[in-house]
């Protein structure tokens, strides 16, 4: 194991009264448009057709600006632990929960966009000091991507996936943990692909939500299902409900203005995504809770990251190597209203060695926050194949 160094400091997280006054001020100020025109019956998915309904974005601001309490999260992230260090001349931020496990496994869980270190603080707990005195515990990091939260917002160009990755090694180093398992979905799925392929040396195996298979497969062979799969993911990246990404990829400075500049701006922005994403009839509130999901749009906020985080997009965007693979083990869980459904014959074609397959019955793009007890039992499960492959 690495030896951990001093150049980590403690960090607490700590909105100015000043700045938390200013946003109630905003959103009690806010100019909001008529309410969309496609009139659906409540519950349903196409009630959301246009974007946000106007009278659910209405709801949740009030709440924003009577109800939540910004507060009580600072407190949360500061009991799990936070600290920065410098790495490549840019601050990286992260929460660090060691276990009081002598034998726990060191793990790293990497969230993507429009999420954030908010995924996880309703698992880091329960995965570093498991309630069941037989489950496996985990030594927990869980860093804010560049650009992201509380870590710097990078002023040149070059922070894509491979050198998130390269960081997060020297991260987990510094931290004394020389050899570790890699989690993420999302952005943080890929950038676990890319730990898993680039630095066989240091990652005992890989948990990923977010598969991605070598380009050009054919569909022969696929049953019905995973052609399914396949067509639903092509219809995803070539139709408008891509726009976000095409947007944040090609002009990330242009909508990083209103993101920036508007909580409500912000708060539609991400709040759509976790409707549509979610696995849920309607609303992302039948399984994820106000507070979660205002955690995650405040940090955004109070950070002025909207900009800094779309441009993940700008540098790293269809830049997976095709002829990267990954020899490491590697547990595999495809939840069923995710986004991008990869089949397992075209995993195993990046993905060499899988040694633990899962397509859950529920849950969508945010299993920590919509299905957090399962959430932590397939991850457990999941590292734990890994780590009996990797002996």
């Amino acid at each position: 194991m690495s030896r951990p160094t001093s150049d980590v400091q403690a960090f607490e997280a700590h909105a100015t009264d000043a700045d938390l006054a200013d946003l109630r001020a905003r959103l009690a100020a806010a100019r909001l448009p008529e309410a969309e025109t496609v009139h659906r019956a409540a519950p349903g998915p196409r009630r959301w057709e246009q974007g946000v309904p106007l009278a659910d974005l209405v709801d949740v601001v009030d709440y924003w600006r009577t109800g939540y309490d910004w507060r009580s999260f600072e407190e949360r992230l500061n009991r799990i632990g936070q600290f920065r260090t410098t790495i490549d001349d840019l601050g990286i931020h992260f929460l660090h929960r060691r276990s009081a496990c002598a034998d726990a496994t060191p793990l790293i869980l990497t969230h993507g966009w429009p999420g954030s270190i908010a995924e996880f603080v309703d698992v880091v707990d329960e995965l570093a000091d498991p309630e069941d005195a037989d489950a496996p515990a985990f030594h927990v990091v869980v860093p804010s991507l560049p650009g992201f939260g509380y870590s710097d917002k990078p002023a040149t160009t070059g922070w894509g996936i491979e050198k998130i990755a390269a960081a997060w090694v020297e991260l987990m180093g510094r931290l004394g943990y020389g050899r570790f398992a890699a989690h993420g979905g999302d952005w943080g799925g890929v950038i676990t692909t890319v730990l898993g392929g680039r630095f066989p040396e240091h990652v005992l195996g890989i948990h990923t939500l977010t598969p991605q298979a070598p380009p050009g497969l054919s569909t022969d062979g696929l049953t019905a299902a995973e052609r399914r799969w396949t067509e639903e993911t092509r219809q995803f990246w070539g139709g408008r409900r891509a726009a976000y990404a095409k947007q944040q990829a090609a002009r990330p400075q242009t909508i990083g203005y209103s993101l920036v500049d508007s909580p409500v701006g912000l708060l539609a922005w991400i709040l759509d995504k976790f409707a549509e994403w979610s696995d849920t009839e309607d609303s992302p509130f039948e399984t994820i809770s106000r507070d979660r999901v205002l955690d995650d749009v405040t940090l955004y906020w109070l950070t002025r990251t909207g900009a800094s985080a779309a441009r993940i997009y700008y540098e790293s965007h269809n830049s997976l190597d095709p002829e990267l693979r990954v020899d490491v083990p590697s547990a595999i869980s495809v939840y069923p209203r995710d986004i991008e459904k990869c089949p397992h014959p075209w995993a195993q074609e990046r993905f060499r060695q899988i040694v633990r397959w899962r397509t859950p019955e529920t849950g969508g793009h945010f299993p920590s926050l919509e299905v957090p007890g399962y959430f932590v039992k397939d991850l457990r499960e999941g590292i734990g194949a890994v780590l009996a492959a990797s002996r």
